[in-house]
């Protein structure tokens, strides 16, 4: 203190720099004149110097924009300048001082100056904040703050002097002091306001911002600008509309792009590390020089794959995320700041001499600290929120794109369920670990800070707590990595659960119509056991781990004090000990208690970054697959030279020496049987094959209309449209070309009417032409098309020709190429290649290729032959002479498909027919369902569904044990302080043994409580979990179609995967943390009307107050582990919402259940009968009357609309009957259950269903029949040499829906799955669309002979596979039109003969010409 003794000089206070007497031992405490002009002034200063650096090239880099002069603005630089000359006032006095001859201490002119000075920087950072953007500022109002508290010290001390010794003998300086004083005060609350936006801001266009934005610092800090939000809210519900917009650094646009620079440029840097390794090691090979070091480093990015989205995690958000761990460390400083003041205050209570202001004193910075701790401590935890939904906002993009441009082998490693559970479950992990990081480390640092406070206390005894603290680690040691073990078998099983939920949902209908509901849920059941015991393992390990980390507390402190009492009988454990002890204990507790949740959240996030780091490094499609030319001189749009193409490294190639030129404008055929590679090659010009060897080149834009339609859950015009901008003139043409104007007209709303999921609601025809609009309307340079007229009629699919497709359609003059089976359009295209075998066998025009008279006069031959054959079986069943035995027996130019026409079907539930004709004309084309959003309170009744799944006895039995843990607590507390209070004799305490040893019982009997408290509320949870989910699949099992058309399957989805991880583990988790906190608080409720019985009265208004600060931790993190029990419970609701949606008929009626033997003919009749979709629609069959005989083949014909496939669903009971009923061998359908029925109808459908799974599998799901009963069936559908050619044969693994198969090749495999089945009834529902001529003839030939003993109903979407059948059933509008003879039904010249002479099979003399082949 005397080396600053000349910068004060002696007039500068006679105590220097600091005096104890005069600041501390005092009763009128002040600091001294020194102190207040050095210290005091130059804190702010200091702090105001280590800032600006950093400060000004913070606001160098992020400028918002400029903001005009505001009034607020200009007051404060006033305010500024004049107190910049104030301090210079002072300044120059003293110099004036100095030249009258009075001398000045240095302190007097160095002290104005530094101040002043320091105020430069700050004025001129108002302005610059100005000009960058900046509407509050927190440095600054740091500073003005600190500025302000140092001039209000030295105000009080002036004032103190002038009332103790009259008017000051300094008036200028005194004077100038008040004014100083005043202008600080103004500038503070000058900072408290927020300027104007930026000039040309986003903020001020949108009509309702972020009030963050612009919130003062204030504001910001106390989360005052969420007041208004919360508010409203208190007073109405609140809606999506009242949310405020997000600020651009919240956006996914900003975000995701963001993260995706990153992600590339470590990925990009990894790979180039292993190369340049690799290089290295093949260099000193040859030289005979590797090294196992080089080894071990060349495999290090296989087993690190997570290491480049660690660090590009780092480089977006490791800045923000150290600002809210600075937060958490002063935070810490002050949570340890407690004890120290804590034992001052004891001290101050046991002298008795103590001037009382220290005691306020104690007390008051006892309350700011706990309100600074829970400042800094909410600060945190709002950045750790913001960086979680950040975090999640960028891997829930990358996923999302990264499945855009993933290879087919990718795909196949990772299913839409894995996808999910990323996006939704590993996720929300790694949002986790942001709040619980800094525990793993910080919390061993609060352990060791407490371990040398308690050695200040109790001396070498702390020792012993770092003993027991050792011998516990090796077993949480053990228990996290078989806790990690039972974390990654849970995952594994979640992600083949959520596989197999997604094929369910998915093919729901397909599994409805073969009776599979129940063996599918037995497979989800079984995996989800899995699951659920991996989970319970891993909730028995947390338990374990929690109960060691709160016994090792118990041990700590018994260890200690047991120590430092019988060592030496003269060591008191006095109240100061004892209660400092217990405060460092409580602290030492809660750092226990944040570490096993910090290594679970470490342990969870490492899976679930191993995870999302391998499925972000799935191979993707390689640009190079097919390269984009852009020279405007090339003729040629696409170009292949020698190219040979996989699917996926490592198997066999799919197309081999593939040269290919598509001129510009040309119309291109591929033709060729099912399986030649005729997708396989659009898919290669599509670039999602891998190229091995050869050039691909394709120019211009593409478009691709792919043979199994993708449609969205949109309108049509959505769906048509898809993004592009809206061209009122060109979509008309377009609708009219694609023959969709009649459609339109019978939707509700027309084009604004939605499409369901997949298109399930509008008919393969219908999603066919939508398919081919979108391609149309995008004005591409190349189509390519795969075979989009299977699904349409022939007089569309001929419009579609002609206006689209052909010579003169829209399309003309782009270049095309088209797939087709459809060989009567091959005369009218450019050229022609036949597949084979993934080769092109031949290529050229129509007339080259028969001048040839090779491979592809060979392929018209057998085509010829088999309709020929057709013919003449149809003939030689008694066929009327009018039947075409020749295909060439029609007009030049006219699109004829004889043999493979069709009429468009009308699926079940056609839009018209789901979607109610009196609704609100803004919702008459809505099908599909939202989610239900609850705007009120969250209900008592969801919290008792959750408790009744959990069980009573169970509930009971969890409260009782937090009841006898807490007891065995507050036992434990207040023996301690009995022995605390033991009087002294002689310097000792009596029963120190019996102290110990009564304190030993109640602290294993606390930690036998915790643990079985903790494992009872996660194993509970378990319990519920098992049963709620077990209802929710149950209820969803058993919802009918109608459901699922009305139910997007990606809310579905959510009940399976989110909800269902809340209910595992969030739920119980939380709850155990709120039983916790809520008896912790009960107990000390009771410890303090114990030792203060007044203060019962006290206790409710203060427990108020608290809540409404937050002040307590345990009041805080109770109310924030309730906030999050409400933000999850709504998961129960979510999963018990389809328990009140209408349910299916019963699937078995133990009474009424048919026999085994039942049907024994197959005979069917249909009486009176009549069903409509809903109660308000219009029927869609009616007085359906008709005797069907049992072993009749009956083919069903009819127009769109005319009700053939909902005479399907009504027999297979898809849709129940609103009249009449309909009878199998004598049995009414609706007598008996849906399984009953289901099993002994097989259906076929024309849109063909594969699982991810093998082939087996996919045939026998159930696995009721023999390898070789599924081998003769693969050979009777023409699939035995395909199946045999396979590397695993029958244990060969479909990807999702089939994708590695060709749509002919599953529609084969579920004819197969047909025959399987052995039912008494089929239904086929257009079985062969995608197969070729020669297939389609044996398989019509197989169905002949293999179902001749079954009663077989096909729906004729092609008539010509109806005319050899017995009788023909034609409907129109819902009526039965026509029942008879395919002969009868052509001599009557009605309906049915007009679908034939549509279809071109009626013929007419005068186009009767040879055969060209």
């Amino acid at each position: 203190m005397a080396g600053v003794g000349w910068l004060c000089g002696s007039r500068g206070g006679s105590a220097g720099l600091w005096h104890w007497n005069q600041t501390w031992y005092t009763g009128n405490p002040h600091f001294t004149q020194c102190f207040q002009s050095t210290v005091i002034a130059w804190i702010p200063c200091a702090y105001l110097w280590i800032c600006f650096p950093f400060y000004y090239l913070y606001l160098e880099h992020h400028s918002r924009g400029y903001i005009r002069m505001s009034h607020l603005f200009k007051t404060k630089m006033v305010l500024g300048f004049i107190l910049i000359l104030l301090c210079f006032s002072n300044l120059f006095y003293t110099f004036w001082e100095i030249s009258q001859g009075i001398l000045r201490a240095p302190v007097f002119f160095i002290s104005p100056a530094i101040v002043g000075i320091t105020m430069i920087p700050a004025v001129f950072l108002t302005q610059f904040e100005r000009l960058k953007g900046v509407q509050s500022s927190g440095i600054l109002m740091i500073y003005w703050l600190l500025s302000f508290l140092a001039a209000a010290v030295t105000l009080s001390s002036k004032i103190q002097q002038a009332l103790a010794g009259g008017f000051p003998e300094d008036p200028f300086r005194h004077v100038t002091s008040y004014i100083y004083f005043i202008l600080l005060l103004v500038e503070v609350v000058l900072f408290f306001f927020t300027d104007w936006p930026p000039f040309f801001s986003k903020v001020v266009k949108d009509s309702n911002p972020c009030p963050e934005l612009g919130a003062s610092f204030v504001s910001k800090i106390t989360f005052w600008w969420f007041s208004g939000l919360v508010w409203k809210g208190y007073w109405q519900p609140l809606e999506a509309d009242d949310l405020w917009s997000l600020m651009k650094e919240n956006s996914s646009e900003e975000i995701v792009s963001q993260f995706e620079r990153e992600w590339n440029k470590y990925c990009n840097r990894t790979k180039q590390n292993t190369e340049s390794i690799k290089y290295k090691k093949d260099q000193q090979s040859r030289t005979g020089l590797a090294k196992t070091e080089e080894v071990q480093v060349l495999l290090q990015p296989e087993q690190s794959q997570s290491e480049p989205l660690l660090k590009a995690f780092w480089s977006m958000f490791g800045t923000y995320f150290l600002l809210g761990t600075l937060s958490l460390i002063i935070c810490d400083v002050f949570l340890f700041s407690v004890p120290k003041i804590l034992s001052l205050f004891l001290e101050f209570i046991a002298d008795q001499e103590a001037p009382s202001w220290k005691g306020y004193f104690y007390a008051m910075l006892l309350f700011l600290l706990a309100c600074l701790q829970t400042l800094f401590e909410q600060r945190y935890m709002y950045v750790c929120l913001i960086l979680g939904m950040r975090l999640k906002t960028a891997v829930t993009g990358l996923v999302y794109r990264k499945i855009l441009v993933m290879s087919n082998a990718a795909r196949r490693e990772a299913t839409v369920g894995e996808i999910i559970n990323l996006v939704c479950v590993d996720v929300q992990r790694l949002m986790d670990l942001i709040i619980y990081f800094n525990g793993t480390w910080l919390a061993p640092i609060r352990i060791i800070i407490c371990f040398v406070f308690l050695w200040q206390l109790l001396g070498p005894s702390a020792l012993t707590a770092i003993a027991v603290f050792l011998i516990l680690l090796p077993l949480n040691f053990v228990i996290t990595k078989k806790r990690s073990h039972s974390q990654e078998d849970q995952m594994n099983h979640k992600d083949n659960r959520a596989r197999l939920t997604n094929a369910i949902l998915s093919d729901i209908k397909i599994i409805k119509l073969y009776a599979w509901e129940k063996g599918f849920m037995e497979k989800v059941l079984g995996i989800r056991k899995q699951e659920l015991q991996a989970l319970k393992n891993s909730q028995i390990l947390f338990s374990l781990s929690l109960s060691s980390f709160h016994s090792s507390t118990f041990l700590i402190s018994f260890v200690m004090f047991a120590v430092y009492t019988l060592v030496n009988e003269q060591h008191v454990l006095d109240a100061q000990k004892a209660f400092v002890s217990l405060t460092l204990i409580n602290i030492l507790n809660t750092a226990h208690s944040f570490l096993p949740f910090s290594i679970n959240a470490a342990i969870q996030a490492k899976v679930s970054l191993n995870r999302l780091a391998a499925f972000l490094s799935l191979e993707e499609l390689d640009p190079n697959n097919m390269s984009r030319a852009t020279l405007d001189h090339l003729q040629d749009r696409i170009t292949v030279r020698n190219g040979t193409f996989t699917w996926c490294r490592g198997i066999s190639p799919c197309l081999k020496r593939i040269n290919l030129t598509v001129p510009q404008g040309c119309l291109f055929a591929v033709v060729g049987q099912v399986g030649a590679g005729k997708s396989s090659l659009l898919s290669a010009l599509l670039g999602e094959l891998q190229k091995l060897d050869g050039y691909a080149a394709i120019k211009g834009t593409v478009a691709y209309v792919p043979q199994q339609d993708w449609i969205q859950n949109a309108s049509v015009e959505e769906n048509i449209v898809f993004g592009e901008e809206m061209d009122e003139s060109w979509y008309n043409r377009v609708i009219d070309a694609c023959a969709l104007q009649p459609d339109l007209k019978s939707f509700p709303a027309g084009s604004k009417s939605e499409i369901g999921e997949k298109g399930r609601n509008i008919s393969g025809g219908q999603k066919q032409r939508v398919s081919l609009a979108r391609a149309v309307y995008k004005k591409a340079a190349v189509y390519l098309l795969d075979d989009p007229l299977s699904a349409v009629d022939a007089q569309v699919g001929q419009h579609i020709f002609e206006h689209i497709i052909g010579p003169n359609g829209l399309l003309k003059g782009t270049t095309r190429v088209l797939v087709t089976h459809a060989i009567n359009i091959l005369p009218q295209v450019d050229n022609i290649v036949l597949m084979v075998d993934g080769e092109i066998s031949e290529m050229g025009s129509y007339q080259e290729l028969l001048q040839r008279n090779g491979a592809f006069a060979d392929f018209l031959r057998s085509a010829n032959n088999a309709e020929g054959k057709e013919d003449c079986d149809l003939q030689a069943a008694g066929s009327t002479k009018d039947i075409i035995t020749s295909r060439n027996t029609v007009p030049q130019g006219k699109l004829c498909r004889s043999g493979r026409s069709s009429i468009l079907r009308d699926d079940a539930k056609a839009i018209n027919q789901v979607c109610p004709t009196a609704t609100a004309q803004k919702d008459s084309g809505r099908l599909t369902e939202g989610e239900k959003v609850q705007t009120s309170k969250i209900n008592i009744s969801i919290y008792l569904d959750y408790l009744r799944a959990t069980g009573p006895l169970i509930c009971l039995y969890i409260v009782l044990l937090f009841m006898c843990q807490q007891a065995a607590s507050f036992c434990r507390g207040y023996w301690l302080s009995l022995w605390a209070d033991d009087p002294v004799h002689n310097r000792t305490q009596q029963h120190t043994e019996l102290r110990v040893g009564v304190f030993a019982v109640l602290g294993v009997l606390q930690a036998i409580g915790k643990f079985g408290s903790t494992a009872a509320v996660l194993l509970g949870g378990v319990i519920a979990s098992h049963k709620l989910f077990r209802q929710l699949l149950e209820n969803v099992a058993r919802s009918p179609m109608m459901f699922f058309e009305q139910t997007p399957i990606g809310n579905l989805l959510n009940r399976f995967s989110k909800e269902t991880d809340a209910i595992d583990t969030i739920i119980p988790d939380k709850l155990k943390s709120l039983l916790g906190f809520l008896f912790s608080l009960l107990e000390i409720y009771i410890a303090v009307i114990v030792a203060t019985p007044v203060a019962v009265v006290a206790i409710v208004p203060l427990t108020v107050l608290y809540a409404v600060f937050q002040i307590t931790g345990v009041l805080n993190w109770m109310v924030r582990s309730w906030t999050e029990i409400e933000t999850n419970i709504v998961s129960v609701e979510k999963v018990n919402e389809y328990s009140k949606t209408p349910k299916e008929a019963p699937w078995i009626l133990g009474s009424n259940s048919a026999s085994q033997a039942w049907p024994t003919e197959g005979a069917i009749e249909f009486r009176n009968f009549g069903l409509q979709y809903r109660p308000n629609l219009e029927f869609a069959l009616k007085n359906i009357n008709i005797k069907i005989n049992g072993q009749e083949k009956i083919g069903i014909a009819g127009r769109t609309g005319a009700g053939k496939s909902t005479f399907a669903m009504g027999l297979l009971r898809l849709v129940e009957a609103a009249e009449g009923e309909i009878l199998i061998d004598g049995v009414n359908i609706a007598q008996i259950g849906l399984h009953d029925l289901r099993t002994k109808i097989t259906l076929v459908p024309q849109d063909p269903v594969l699982f991810a799974g093998s082939l087996r599998m996919n045939l026998d799901p159930l696995n009721k029949y023999s390898d070789e009963v599924i081998w003769r069936v693969l050979e009777l559908t023409q699939l035995r040499n395909f199946v045999l050619d396979l590397p695993d044969q029958l244990n060969h693994e479909c990807t999702e829906r089939g994708e590695n198969l060709s749509v002919g090749q599953k529609q084969l495999m579920c004819l197969a799955r047909a025959l399987l089945r052995k039912a008494q009834i089929l239904v086929l529902d257009e079985a062969t669309a995608a197969v070729d001529l020669e297939t389609d003839l044996q398989i019509q030939s197989t169905i002949r002979t293999q179902f001749k003993e079954w009663t077989v109903l096909t729906i004729a979407h092609r008539i010509n596979t109806i005319l050899d059948y017995d009788r023909i059933l034609v409907l129109e509008n819902g009526h039965v039109a026509e029942f008879d003879t395919p002969e009868k039904l052509i001599a009557q010249k009605g309906l049915f003969y007009r679908l034939a002479e549509e279809s071109e099979l009626v013929c007419y003399p005068r186009y009767h010409s040879t055969s060209t082949v």
